[in-house]
């Protein structure tokens, strides 16, 4: 059976998009908003992320515990994820109960009560969730190069938010982030699965047509220009391992070089996964870095991180350092490969291998009911639907040729950040 698609919008703005999918009686639902680190400003870093937690404190419809009760109790899943340019919460049920996440997403979109006890609690975790990022290198670095690569633009913090904000934001701030960003016209409502596309619009009219839509708010995001020479940051912090990370400008999912650099991000490092949500993997040890370092024992790992934002983000080589090397050792053998790539022409065969691997990391994120709507939502976060339904052909286009421009564009040592992370010196 082939599977329908259907996009709509309600009178007050809210986006549907619908899947049917008769596969398997299962339905994920999933409501996207468009609000993350980007739209926050100094002084209220980590706010669409704690925003996040307090939507999982109850209604007055469906109060606190309520509903991880009944979802658990028919074997279904619920949570939420905040990133750069979203916040998304999902819910997969048994498709004949899928009623319970529609009445309870356009609830929350509206009736969270934000108790001020319940904000004081929540302070503790998500500063307890900083301060348990805070033991881990690999934090302490991307954080100290995320800082390093832009200096006004927002996505230089964070999600989690400084600890300095989060001890000082205020039940009020709170409160204002969500009536400003939780509303019909900010959001995109996604569900695929097991479900007929005439009666899901009708219970989606049910629930979610009366929420008022609220009124646009227009807010400026500060734009970074590209650097113009190399930064080099040193972190230490605790720990055993040495590390390196190496930040380079990269460009936003709709530009069209986003497709090229994936292909060669797939050439250096492997593939990286747009799915965070969960998709298998594939492996990276046919990757000119990994064969270079891992297999030569400069490195005990690496990998590449690629991620589709509205504005241009960064491309991140990520490595290990082996005990008998130093992070300057490392730097240098990643540079001489990236030198290689730049005098000598990539070949055909070698791109074909990087794309079809790329293409295969893709199907792995997109096969099952949730991951379906994943994308249904998560695409238009950054670009739209058509984005998602293309990307494959868009690879499929990329040449050697490409590939070596994009490489002279965007892996200048002008535009990145290096940054090392040692270990702090033991005190007898």
């Amino acid at each position: 059976m082939v599977n329908k698609l259907t996009f709509n919008q309600l009178p007050n703005g809210l986006t549907v998009h619908l899947k049917e999918i008769h596969t398997a009686p299962i339905i994920s639902t999933w409501v996207w908003y468009r609000v993350g680190s980007r739209n926050e400003t100094r002084g209220h870093t980590g706010i669409s992320h704690w925003v996040e937690h307090m939507q999982f404190k109850g209604t007055e419809k469906y109060p606190a515990g309520y509903l991880d009760r009944e979802i658990s109790r028919v074997g279904g899943i619920w949570n939420a994820m905040t990133y750069l340019d979203w916040t998304t919460y999902f819910t997969t049920l048994p498709a004949h109960i899928n009623e319970i996440s529609l009445s309870m997403e356009a609830d929350r979109m509206d009736n969270s009560r934000f108790e001020p006890g319940e904000v004081n609690l929540e302070r503790t975790v998500v500063i307890s969730e900083r301060e348990g990022k805070e033991n881990q290198p690999l934090f302490l670095l991307g954080e100290a190069v995320q800082r390093a690569a832009f200096s006004s633009h927002p996505y230089r913090y964070e999600v989690i938010g400084l600890k300095k904000d989060l001890q000082t934001l205020t039940r009020e701030d709170l409160y204002q982030h969500y009536k400003q960003y939780y509303r019909p016209g900010n959001a995109v409502l996604a569900i695929a699965g097991d479900f007929d596309t005439e009666t899901m619009l009708d219970k989606v009219n049910t629930f979610f047509g009366d929420i008022p839509a609220g009124q646009e708010s227009e807010i400026t995001i500060p734009e970074d220009l590209r650097p113009d020479k190399e930064k080099k940051i040193t972190v230490t912090g605790p720990g055993e391992t040495s590390y390196v990370q190496i930040a380079y400008r990269a460009p936003s999912a709709n530009n069209p070089d986003f497709f090229a650099l994936t292909v060669l991000d797939s050439l250096l490092t492997g593939p990286s996964s747009l799915n965070m949500f969960g998709s298998g993997g594939t492996t990276n040890k046919t990757s000119r870095l990994y064969r270079a370092l891992v297999e030569g024992e400069i490195a005990v790992s690496c990998y590449g991180s690629l991620q589709a934002t509205q504005d241009p983000y960064l491309y991140t080589i990520n490595l290990t350092v082996h005990p008998s090397h130093t992070p300057e050792t490392v730097l240098n053998a990643v540079d001489k490969e990236i030198a290689r790539v730049l005098s000598s022409p990539v070949t055909k065969p070698e791109i074909a291998r990087a794309i079809k691997q790329a293409k295969a990391l893709f199907a792995y994120s997109s096969e099952n009911i949730s991951n379906q709507a994943f994308w249904l939502g998560y695409a238009t976060m950054f670009a739209s639907y058509d984005w998602f339904t293309n990307y494959v052909d868009h690879l499929a286009k990329v040449t050697p040729e490409k590939v070596l421009e994009i490489a002279q564009s965007y892996l200048a040592s002008d535009n990145r950040v290096v940054g090392f992370y040692t270990p702090e010196e033991r005190k007898n």
